[in-house]
C-alpha cells in the first residue's frame, strides 16, 4: 500500500540543524534544551533534526527520546517560531522501526530521518524493501539518510529513485561521499524530491551542484555565515557564496578533527548555550590540544551570534 503525503507537508530545502543533545550528570539537560531551542528559534534556519548522529540517538532510551521531542515542540511554542522538526530514527530491523514509528505517530514532530540499516549491509533490493516498509507504516515525510562510511552500504541511485516514487519519501540527507552519485541523481530525481548534503567540509560544492539545501552540524555555529552562503549560491550568486565560504572553510575542519559531536559541544558550553560539554561513552570529550584550537577560533567571536 503507497501512503498519501500529507498536502500541508513542506518539502525539506534551505539549511537544516542536527542538534546535539545536551547532557549533564548522565541525564538530558532540559535546561540547557530550552536555551538551544530559544537561540536557534531566533537563527536563519529552515528546520531542525532531533536525536540523529549529531544528537546522539543512539544513545538515547525511549523515554529520553519522548522528552527530548516534547521539550523541543513546548521550547518551540514558547518561542512563537514554526520550525519544522524531524527526528532521526535508524536500525537493522525493519520490524523494530515500523513499530517505533507507530510508537511515535502521535509525538509532535513532522517527518522522520531513517537511516540506512547499518552492519548488516542488505542488498540494494533489501534496502528497498526496508524503506517501503516504512513508508508504509507512516503518512509523515521521509527523508533517507545515505551515509555509507557509517553504515557499510549504499543506497545506490537506481534503488534511491525507485523510492522517490513514493509519496511520502521527500528527499535524502546525501552522504554517498561520491560526487558523481550525488550529480546523476540531481540529475534524474523527480520534481518534488529533495537532495539535502549532510557533508560539512563539501557543503559549498554540494550547494553549487544544485543541492536543495544542507543539514550541517557545523552550523551550529555562524549560522548566519552558513545561511548566507546558502543564499547567495541559491541566488546564483557563485562568488558571493565563495567569499562567505573562505571564512567559514576551516570550521568543518575543526569541529571533525575528532569525533562528532564532543567539538560542536565543547564549543557551544564555551559559547555559554549548554551548561555541560558532556557525551556519552563511546563518545569521549574533545583532547586539551583541540579544545585550545576551537578557543582560539571560537572565543574571539562569543558575542556573535
Amino acid at each position: 500500500m503507497e501512503t498519501s503525503l500529507d498536502a500541508t507537508a513542506e518539502q525539506p530545502r534551505g539549511l537544516w540543524l542536527p542538534l546535539i543533545t545536551p547532557f549533564r550528570d548522565g541525564e538530558l539537560d532540559a535546561a540547557s534544551l530550552r536555551r538551544l531551542i530559544a537561540h536557534y528559534a531566533r537563527a536563519p534556519l529552515d528546520g531542525l533534526i532531533l536525536g540523529a548522529t549529531t544528537g546522539e540517538g543512539l544513545t538515547l532510551d525511549e523515554a529520553e527520546l519522548e522528552r527530548l521531542v516534547m521539550l523541543t515542540a513546548d521550547a518551540l511554542a514558547a518561542s512563537d517560531r514554526k520550525l519544522p522538526v524531524y527526528l532521526g530514527l535508524s536500525g537493522s530491523d525493519t520490524r523494530k522501526l515500523v513499530k517505533t514509528l507507530a510508537r511515535t505517530a502521535h509525538w509532535p514532530i513532522d517527518g522522520v530521518l531513517i537511516a540506512c540499516p547499518y552492519y548488516t549491509r542488505p542488498s540494494q533490493r533489501g534496502l528497498v524493501l526496508h524503506f517501503e516498509a516504512a513508508a508504509d507504516a507512516t503518512a509523515r515525510p521521509i527523508l533517507i539518510y545515505n551515509i555509507p562510511y557509517r553504515t557499510g552500504v549504499n543506497l545506490q541511485n537506481e534503488a534511491m529513485l525507485r523510492l522517490a516514487e513514493r509519496a511520502n519519501i521527500v528527499g535524502v540527507k546525501d552522504c554517498c561521499a561520491d560526487p558523481a552519485q550525488t550529480a546523476e541523481l540531481l540529475r534524474l530525481r523527480p520534481p518534488g524530491f529533495a537532495v539535502l548534503t549532510g557533508e560539512d567540509a563539501l557543503a559549498f560544492d554540494a550547494l553549487s551542484r544544485g543541492c536543495d539545501g544542507a543539514i550541517l552540524a557545523s552550523a551550529h555555529l555562524e549560522t548566519e555565515a552558513f545561511a548566507a552562503m546558502m543564499h547567495r549560491l541559491q541566488a546564483g550568486d557563485r562568488l558571493g557564496g565563495a567569499t562567505e565560504w573562505q571564512r567559514l572553510a576551516d570550521l568543518p575542519k575543526l569541529l571533525f578533527a575528532e569525533p562528532s559531536p564532543a567539538p560542536v559541544k565543547y564549543a557551544l558550553w564555551r559559547r555559554g548555550l549548554i551548561d555541560s560539554p558532556e557525551v556519552r561513552l563511546p563518545m569521549t570529550p574533545v583532547s586539551p590540544t583541540l579544545a585550545a584550537a576551537i578557543d582560539a577560533r571560537m572565543l574571539p567571536g562569543l558575542s556573535a551570534a
